[in-house]
């Protein structure tokens, strides 16, 4: 498994960036590569996502929703991968959004490119973009503030 970590200021409430970040059908506005995402339930979602000309398409489980804290979700099959996004509050209109991914490259384009870095560039990028949407609209999409409890081992 390799990992990325990155991070972003917004000049939006900590409860802006989170709400936006719960609208997962607008990721395709803002995340290079991701063509869909749809909303199954509360806590499933169905990703189509092109990659360096490679389509795939996979189901992640959201594991933990905290409201403004943090999102957690895995893959259920196909691309095995894992991630947390955290939201920390800076002053009473900004934040900090934090990414950290676990994923398996596949064959050798995919571990080429997670060895130079385009995995790590890929999630800056889109955490850049994610900024740059929410400032400028300045309030979110929409808001899903459910409770998805951490599964206990």
């Amino acid at each position: 498994m390799s990992g990325v970590m990155e991070h972003v200021d917004v000049s939006v409430p900590v409860r802006t960036a989170y709400d936006q970040w719960t609208q997962f059908e607008e990721f395709p506005q803002f995340m290079e590569g991701v063509e869909e995402v749809r909303q199954l339930t509360d806590t499933m979602t169905h990703w189509t996502v092109e990659i360096a000309g490679v389509k795939r398409e996979f189901d992640a489980e959201i594991t933990e929703q905290l409201p403004d804290e943090r999102v957690a979700w895995r893959s259920t099959g196909g691309t095995k991968h894992a991630g947390v996004v955290t939201f920390h509050r800076l002053d009473e209109n900004s934040s900090r959004v934090t990414l950290q991914l676990e994923f398996e490259p596949h064959g050798m384009l995919e571990q080429a490119g997670d060895k130079l870095g385009v995995v790590d560039r890929r999630a800056k990028g889109d955490l850049q973009r994610f900024k740059q949407f929410i400032e400028r609209r300045g309030q979110e999409t929409g808001a899903w503030r459910g409770k998805v409890d951490r599964p206990q081992p």
